[in-house]
């Protein structure tokens, strides 16, 4: 078969112009896309060959894709080429005897030809293509297109389309398969301008002009009716009936449309390493109210067009959006930098693009099943994973930040205040604050990130404590108000968190524990070498006509009015162990006397320690201790010193014995050291005493003993005396 290119009219087409023109007058009128007014004359040259129309539908072609998807209309083509082949050289095949390329035949309007007749019977019973291109108003398709009359440039294209499938039917153009090219090529030409008409309005619907009411309404209905007139591909692989597929064309450029509006949003904008979070909330902010916009747009004026064709614009358009946003999205997570803007990113996705109330209105909410993840799951995990990493370099710092605050303090002498009646220190509030603040902003993102949040924050405040305790009593700020306020801070630390947050901070208690423990520690070192010095006139010769516990006893009161500013339960702790411990250094003073008494004085000494031992108790009951258990120790001391009756000595001894199982038999030998009862009578006390502490030995009470602790941290050493008496 010859090039397309070198193929020339032959004489019988020559011999036609005549008679062609006189009846199909707009034969040689150019392409009705060209918009050109039709034309009622044949142009003088002969009809160019299939190479010039292939050129000319190329370009034609490259216009019409600036609006629509290159895809659909490239099948397009593609089917037309092959189909003006296949006719090309089925007709050349047929015929090519008939209409040699003789130079010269085309003015030569006498040769006969077959083709002759085949041409002026086709011209006879063929509707001339002006038909195509006017309607009843003398419009050209091209105008109608033009003017948005996509029904009616619709009907006119269908009508045509149906006149040349019936011609094709009827064998009308085998002498002519160039003529039924050219105009095949026409319809597929105008059918891909009406397809770039329909995505040109669809991007201009949200325009900020919009688009015209009347070309909207008729989008829906051509689309239904291509739908319609092409329901499926012909059998016979006829590219004029195959389906357009404007559906299609219609739903992609709902898409572009969208991705067209989201990414206006913040243009050059875009998170960078020297941008903070307040850019990213405001390109977030621009990027919500744009498609909020957008969407009510649609669904209170676009979609009721729609409706009316039964077109579901809604659901596309929400689609196309959400998709939009969610590669918007993507697009920033991975621009964005630092804690903050991770977490802008990730509040924005969840409580402002999530929210019921995104569109305004409840009616309007975004459906949560029909729509995918906003974030796909991988890129969701990597976001959280970015935040925790940052998060727990942020709550460190955030700890260092509050640690520093402290020591400032400290540098200052700062006393700390009062609030309520006890030591207040902001330590806690900082703390409280610190947690509960990111604590809270987890959970509006996730279940899951609100236990990851809470996981770091109880570690790096079991990091904290330590270091916190370490610091401050290394300061030269210890004192006993700063020691109970930051009792207070770490009491209510572990009370208020562990009740807070059940199942996360339980780790935290032995740490808080400890340092609750290591300060109540400390203010009772404080308060014992404070009153240390006034036991060592006790048990002397001064002190049998002397007030010298008063001066002891008015520092425990002091020290009492301190505790009164403490938590409760460990002010109690402490207030026992002052008592235990101003008991325990009054027993050191009478088991190890530096004098001994005889006679007058010790029964004198014996009424001296029963006021003492009044005073103490009186005092720290006063004051609220509970260790009532301390009373009989100080007063058992008395009896056996003053008993005048010496058998009755024995019986204060089993009373000493049964009231504090810590007694040893060291601490028996220097309560008999304080009297002179000879050796059999110290043989038979002792013999009573070693029975009575086995019996408690085989008795196991341990857990009391270990709670009523006395005589045991008592050291004696007995004198030689004593044990030659005893032995």
């Amino acid at each position: 078969m010859p090039s397309p290119q070198t193929v020339t009219p032959g004489p019988e087409l020559q011999s036609l112009k005549e008679p062609a023109e006189q009846q199909t007058p707009a034969r040689g009128a150019r392409r009705v896309s060209s918009g050109d007014a039709p034309s009622t004359q044949y142009e003088d040259a002969a009809w160019p060959g299939l190479g010039t129309l292939r050129r000319a539908f190329t370009r034609v072609s490259q216009r019409a894709r600036v609006l629509e998807n290159p895809n659909l209309l490239g099948h397009s083509s593609r089917s037309l080429f092959r189909s003006f082949r296949r006719t090309l050289e089925e007709g050349v095949a047929g015929d090519g005897p008939q209409t040699p390329a003789v130079p010269g035949a085309a003015h030569s309007p006498e040769v006969p030809s077959r083709g002759m007749d085949g041409v002026s019977q086709r011209a006879s019973t063929w509707v001339g293509p002006e038909e195509l291109k006017i309607d009843a108003e003398g419009k050209s398709v091209a105008d109608l297109i033009t003017e948005r009359q996509l029904l009616a440039a619709f009907e006119q294209l269908r009508h045509r389309e149906t006149q040349l499938v019936t011609a094709k039917a009827s064998r009308a153009y085998e002498q002519d398969p160039t003529d039924f090219a050219r105009r095949a090529m026409d319809v597929c030409l105008h059918y891909d301008r009406l397809a770039s008409e329909i995505g040109a309005i669809v991007s201009e619907t949200l325009g900020p002009d919009g688009v015209d009411a009347a070309a909207l309404a008729e989008l829906a209905p051509v689309v239904r009716a291509e739908e319609e007139a092409h329901p499926e591909p012909p059998a016979d692989g006829d590219f004029l009936c195959t389906p357009r597929h404007w559906r299609q064309h219609w739903e992609d450029a709902v898409r572009r449309s969208a991705q067209e509006r989201v990414q206006q949003a913040g243009v050059g904008e875009a998170p960078g390493d020297n941008e903070g979070p307040s850019d990213l909330a405001r390109l977030l902010a621009e990027l919500g109210g744009l498609v909020r916009r957008d969407l009510q747009k649609v669904r209170l004026e676009v979609q009721p067009v729609y409706a009316a064709a039964g077109f579901p614009a809604w659901e596309a358009y929400l689609h196309a959006f959400h998709s939009a946003v969610a590669q918007r999205l993507q697009e920033l997570a991975r621009e964005a930098r630092g804690f903050e803007q991770l977490y802008v990113l990730l509040d924005w996705a969840v409580n402002v693009y999530g929210s019921p109330d995104f569109l305004g209105t409840p009616d309007l909410a975004l459906p949560a099943e029909p729509l995918p993840p906003l974030l796909a799951p991988e890129v969701w995990a990597q976001l959280e994973t970015d935040y925790t990493s940052f998060l727990e370099t942020k709550i460190a710092s955030c700890f260092e930040g509050i640690l520093q605050m402290e020591q400032s303090r400290w540098a200052t002498a700062e006393a700390p205040d009062v609030l309520q009646g006890r030591y207040h220190s902001p330590l806690s509030i900082d703390v409280h604050m610190l947690v509960a603040e990111h604590v809270k902003a987890a959970r509006a993102i996730s279940a899951e990130l609100e236990a990851t949040t809470l996981r770091i924050c109880a570690q790096a405040l079991g990091l904290f404590v330590p270091r916190f305790e370490k610091g401050f009593l290394e300061s030269e700020a210890v004192s006993e108000p700063h020691l109970g306020a930051y009792i207070n801070a770490c009491e209510e630390l572990r009370t208020s968190l562990l009740a807070r947050f059940p199942g996360t901070f339980e780790e935290l208690e032995k740490p808080l524990a400890a340092t609750t423990s290591s300060f109540q520690k400390r203010v009772l070192q404080g308060f014992q070498s404070d009153v240390q010095p006034l036991f060592r006139a006790v048990c002397t010769k001064a002190w049998l006509t002397q007030d010298v516990l008063q001066p002891l006893m008015d520092k425990v009161v002091a020290f009492g009015r301190h505790l009164e500013r403490v938590v409760p339960t460990r002010a109690q702790e402490i207030l026992h162990e002052a008592h235990r411990y101003v008991v325990r250094e009054y027993l050191v003073q009478v088991l190890r006397p530096r004098e001994r008494f005889r006679g007058v004085e010790r029964v004198t000494g014996s009424q001296k320690m029963s006021l003492d031992a009044q005073a103490i108790g009186d005092t720290f009951q006063g004051l609220g201790s509970e260790a009532s258990w301390l009373d009989q120790a100080i007063p058992c001391m008395s009896e056996i010193l003053g008993e005048t009756y010496k058998d009755n000595i024995q019986r204060h001894l089993v009373t000493l014995i049964e009231s504090y199982h810590d007694v040893r038999r060291k601490h028996v030998l220097a309560v008999l050291a304080l009297r002179r009862l000879g050796r059999r009578r110290n043989q038979r006390l002792l013999q009573h005493a070693q029975d009575l502490l086995r019996a408690a030995a085989k008795a196991g009470d341990a857990g009391a003993t270990r709670d009523r602790v006395l005589f045991a941290e008592i050291e004696v050493t007995v004198s030689m005396d004593v044990l030659v008496t005893c032995i």
